[in-house]
């Protein structure tokens, strides 16, 4: 069996000053969403998009993800805790962040960025989601290298399972990597695959949803349940309710945006 490497979370100590390895996960993940994205354009010059405005909605997304994030886990996952403790909602460096909270935030950040160019919403979504799952392997890494998110109790037999000497000496799927492989790099294939035709309006956003929620949901089953506002669960854990609306969401848009003829404007 593995041994988790245990790695230092702080990767670099400047004095005072420590930035750790999660921090530089979410800047790997902005970074790749700029290259991303320009690629993209140039891929595409019909698509309404420029340089100027990736820059520009990279800081509605960054405020997005990192305050939506957060509340997600204050709201979702420990209300009690946090309610107790108020003072530590700002402290995200204790606590993580969630994916549906951020998600929530990313969308809050679509919006008001579709509503300043006066353009669709979904215009603003297509382009952007096809940009996101890198971002989302380099978060999962992140948990790995962290330690937490650690998967349940694996067979002795599976030649990958992985002792995390912090939590106890039982075989454990790394499920932080199968989320950075699902959620991340399977995702990310698809959606670029799929968006670099030209797709009726909100279809690739459509797929986005579908295809998170379902990886997701897939991945959960080899991560420890977390105790969120339904209690801890082995059977549906909190994170499989959060995607379910997101595969249902998915399906019926994608089968909407199906029956129309509007291909993918310009912004």
């Amino acid at each position: 069996m593995l041994i988790h490497p245990q790695f230092d979370p702080v990767a670099i100590q400047l004095g005072p000053l420590a930035i750790h390895w999660y921090g530089l996960m979410y800047l790997v993940g902005f970074g790749l969403f700029l290259w991303l994205g320009h690629v993209r354009i140039k891929q595409q010059p019909d698509c309404g998009w420029n340089g100027k405005d990736l820059d520009d909605f990279l800081t509605w997304a960054v405020l997005g993800v990192i305050v939506g994030g957060r509340l997600g886990e204050v709201l979702f996952y420990q209300p009690g805790y946090y309610l107790a403790h108020p003072a530590e909602i700002l402290m995200v460096w204790k606590g993580g962040m969630s994916f549906h909270g951020g998600f929530i935030g990313v969308l809050a950040a679509m919006l008001l960025f579709a509503r300043k160019k006066g353009v669709s919403f979904w215009q603003i979504s297509d382009f952007v989601a096809p940009l996101v799952p890198t971002g989302l392997a380099a978060g999962r890494i992140g948990n790995f290298i962290n330690g937490e998110l650690w998967g349940r109790i694996a067979s002795h037999d599976l030649p990958w399972a992985m002792i995390f000497p912090h939590v106890d000496a039982m075989p454990r799927h790394p499920s932080q990597l199968y989320q950075a492989a699902l959620e991340g790099l399977a995702l990310f294939v698809i959606l670029w695959l799929f968006s670099a035709r030209r797709r009726p309006l909100g279809q690739v956003s459509a797929v986005f949803l579908t295809g998170y929620g379902s990886f997701r949901f897939i991945a959960e089953f080899f991560r420890t349940p977390d105790a969120g506002i339904f209690g801890q669960s082995d059977i549906i854990s909190m994170g499989q309710w959060l995607s379910l609306p997101m595969i249902v969401a998915g399906l019926v848009l994608y089968r909407y945006f199906g029956r129309r003829t509007t291909i993918k404007g310009n912004m």
